[in-house]
């Protein structure tokens, strides 16, 4: 039995994770549940669910939340709620589908407590990812990737060694200005940017696909994911999204994982590895997409890409002052505040006022992540 906690339930991997659940029920069971603030929808899933606990960071709303929940339910509260909500013993798998750097501290407790971890929190990993591996390995826990790039790969890489691998090719929509010239930029609203034409997901990722910035914090992902040095993974730019990812052996075979662009098939695979199960509710029709189509990320255009690509090198504290700064920036251009133009600027200036910490302690990632949040923010 799968006992599952989801930190971040009411975003759209937690929402497809409870679809998923539903379907192997008796074989998967919800035990806790977290939001940041969206009680309304929070209350349907516990009402629904019926999980034992649930944590809400915003501890602001915990009074309404109450006043509107009509099943019992044990509730916590801040970032701290999110730590203590994996520790419970009854719980055997967590969800990590918490947007930003707030999943680092809750998934190494999880991780500490031997919980199997079902990853979609990219910036864990980004920020600190080699305290995060070496805790992983201690303690003998899983890291299932639910992105649809690093479950691609992970399907691909099923039982190969290291030394068979030549480089990971992490596939790109484009986003919605992939064709856009680099002189309109400057006219790109928020609207424009939350219009994704391919995947539906909350405003920050949505945003982080339209600069690009997410499929450079999913290079440095899947450089600890898989233990393949940065400059073998390789982003290409497949507007249909059917290729997930794919993998070059030394050999130079290729092996790609494919499937229709919905995130309950990464999420169920996650649940069910290393199983394929039914039922099989999503197909892909090759005939009606008639085509795959390929082509080169634009790095001028898409400086943000360039920039992840420099921290993952640079290593050490970089990685948490990008992810910092991008989440800053990101928050400042959703709120009207900068252009979409100036996220990349942004983090760019950030990066270069900073002093880097070779392998960080937990203490010091922490710290070079608040300051380059209070540094982007002053300079905004």
């Amino acid at each position: 039995m799968k006992r599952v906690c989801i930190l971040g339930s009411t975003g759209s991997i937690g929402v497809n994770s409870l679809k998923v659940i539903k379907q192997f029920e008796g074989e998967m069971e919800v035990v806790a549940l977290s939001c940041y603030q969206n009680i309304t929808k929070l209350a349907e899933q516990v009402e629904k669910y019926r999980p034992q606990q649930v944590a809400i960071v915003d501890s602001s709303k915990i009074s309404a939340f109450k006043a509107r929940c009509r099943v019992p339910v044990e509730v916590l509260s801040g970032v701290d709620g999110l730590v203590e909500i994996v520790k419970n013993p009854d719980i055997n798998t967590i969800i990590t589908a918490v947007v930003g750097a707030a999943g680092l501290l809750p998934t190494i407790r999880g991780i500490q407590e031997s919980k199997n971890i079902a990853i979609a929190n990219k910036e864990t990993l980004v920020i600190a990812g080699e305290l995060v591996m070496q805790e992983a390995r201690r303690h003998g826990v899983s890291l299932l990737p639910v992105d649809s790039e690093h479950s691609a790969i992970h399907q691909c890489l099923h039982h190969r060694q290291p030394d068979e691998i030549q480089k990971l090719i992490l596939t790109a929509s484009g986003g919605p200005f992939r064709t856009l010239p680099a002189t309109d930029f400057e006219k790109i609203t928020v609207e424009d940017a939350l219009n994704h034409p391919t995947w539906n997901m909350g405003a920050k990722i949505t945003i982080d696909s339209a600069t690009l910035m997410n499929k450079g914090l999913e290079v440095i992902e899947a450089h600890w994911l898989f233990g393949v040095d940065v400059d073998r993974v390789e982003v290409l730019v497949h507007p249909q999204s059917i290729i997930h990812s794919m993998v070059e052996f030394v050999d130079g075979s290729i092996m790609a994982q494919l499937g229709s662009p919905d995130m309950k098939l990464p999420i169920q695979y996650a649940l069910t590895y290393p199983y394929h199960r039914a039922p099989a509710s999503i197909t892909t029709d090759f005939v009606q997409l008639g085509q795959l189509t390929f082509e080169a990320p634009d790095m001028d255009r898409f400086p943000c890409l360039r920039l992840a690509y420099e921290a993952a090198r640079a290593g050490g504290t970089f990685p948490a002052v990008l992810n910092a700064a991008n989440e800053i920036a990101v928050n400042a251009f959703l709120n009207r505040q900068i252009r979409f133009i100036e996220i990349p600027q942004l983090i760019e200036t950030t990066m270069k006022a900073h002093q880097n910490h070779a392998h960080p302690t937990l203490a010091e990632i922490l710290h070079a992540d608040q300051w380059a949040r209070d540094f982007t923010q002053q300079t905004i």
